[in-house]
C-alpha cells in the first residue's frame, strides 16, 4: 500500500483540513473512505448503484470534498471534516486517470470504478471496517434481481388494499429492517416473516414517533468471514423469495424464470480473499451434510 506522503509540489490539497481546528494539515486526495448519508453535504441519500465507498478526488475543504462513489461512478459533495473512515489509498497515477475520465464523461468511468472497489477490498480484507461496505453490495445484488428500482430496498405489497412494504439493510448491524404501514402489529405480515425467515428471531417495534407505520426486524449473527457475508445474503434472498411467493405469486414467478434464465447477481464472488476457497451450498434436510461456513443466528 502506498504511503501517504504529502509533497507541497504534488498539487494535492495542503488546506485540505483548514477548516476543521486542532487537526494537522492532512490532505484527503487519494483516500479511499466510507461514507454514510450523514456525510452528504448536498442532498441525503443515495441510489441502486451507491456502495458507500468513495475515493477523494478533489475540493479544498474538508467540508466540501470531491468524492467518486467506487460503486455508481457518480461525483458526490461530501462533509469529510466529521468522524471517517479511511481504508486505503490510491496511487497518483490512478487518480490522474480517473479525472481523465471524470473530464471526459467516459461511459466506461462506471466500470472502471467498480473493478477499482473490488481491487480495494481485495486488498484490504475482510473485517469490521469492511463489513458494511461488502454487505451493501451483496444486498445491492438482491434489489437488482427482486426489484430494480433507484432505492437499496426490495418491496412487496402484502394485498392490494395496502401500501407496499419496505425492506431495507441496516449494514452495520447486518438486521434487516421491514417498514410496514400499520397503526399496530400486522399478524398476517408476522406469520409471513416466520415462515420465511424461520431461523431468525423476528423483532416488532412500534413507531410511535411516525403514526401509520410500524417496523420489523429480522437478526443475524454478525459473519466472521467474507463466506459468512455470502452465506447471509444468500439467506437474505431466499427468505424474500418465499415472501414474494407468498404475497405476489406471479410476480414470483416471473423473477424465477428471469433468474434461471440469466442467472443471480454475485458481485461478492469477484473479491478475492484467502478463504474465498470456502464453498456455500445450501441443502436441505437433516440427514445431508452441509458444506458451509460455521455461522449461527441469533434466535
Amino acid at each position: 500500500m502506498e504511503a501517504g506522503v504529502i509533497s507541497l509540489d504534488s498539487g494535492a490539497r495542503p488546506e485540505a483540513m483548514a477548516d476543521v481546528p486542532g487537526v494537522c494539515d492532512l490532505s484527503l486526495t487519494r483516500a479511499v473512505v466510507q461514507y454514510r448519508e450523514s456525510h452528504e453535504a448536498v442532498s441525503a441519500g443515495g441510489s441502486i448503484q451507491d456502495i458507500g465507498l468513495g475515493l477523494v478526488v478533489g475540493g479544498r475543504f474538508a467540508t466540501k470534498s470531491e468524492v467518486l462513489d467506487l460503486g455508481s461512478g457518480r461525483v458526490k459533495i461530501l462533509d469529510l471534516s466529521s468522524e471517517l473512515v479511511v481504508l486505503d489509498w490510491v496511487h497518483q497515477p490512478t487518480l490522474e486517470y480517473i479525472n481523465m475520465l471524470i473530464t471526459n464523461q467516459e461511459e466506461r468511468l462506471n466500470a472502471y470504478s467498480l473493478r477499482l472497489a473490488i481491487k480495494l477490498l481485495s486488498r484490504v480484507g475482510y473485517g469490521p471496517l469492511t463489513r458494511p461496505t461488502i454487505l451493501r453490495i451483496g444486498f445491492r445484488d438482491i434489489c437488482q434481481d427482486l426489484d430494480f428500482h433507484e432505492g437499496t430496498s426490495v418491496r412487496f405489497l402484502p394485498d392490494a388494499s395496502q401500501d407496499s412494504v419496505r425492506v431495507n439493510l441496516d449494514y452495520n448491524r447486518g438486521s434487516l429492517i421491514f417498514t410496514v404501514h400499520s397503526r399496530g402489529r400486522h399478524r398476517k405480515i408476522e406469520k409471513a416473516l416466520l415462515k420465511a425467515f424461520p431461523q431468525n428471531e423476528i423483532v416488532y417495534t412500534g413507531l410511535q414517533h411516525n403514526s401509520g407505520k410500524v417496523q420489523y426486524e429480522a437478526l443475524f449473527a454478525v459473519p466472521s468471514s467474507l463466506a459468512g457475508v455470502e452465506l447471509e445474503c444468500l439467506s437474505i434472498r431466499t427468505g424474500l423469495m418465499r415472501l414474494l411467493d407468498i404475497f405476489e405469486s406471479g410476480r414470483h414467478e416471473v423473477i424465477e424464470q428471469h433468474l434461471a434464465t440469466f442467472g443471480q447477481r454475485n458481485t461478492l464472488s469477484r473479491i478475492s480473499l484467502d478463504e474465498h476457497n470456502t464453498r456455500i451450498v445450501s441443502l436441505s434436510g437433516d440427514d445431508v451434510e452441509i458444506d458451509k461456513p460455521s455461522v449461527t443466528t441469533v434466535h
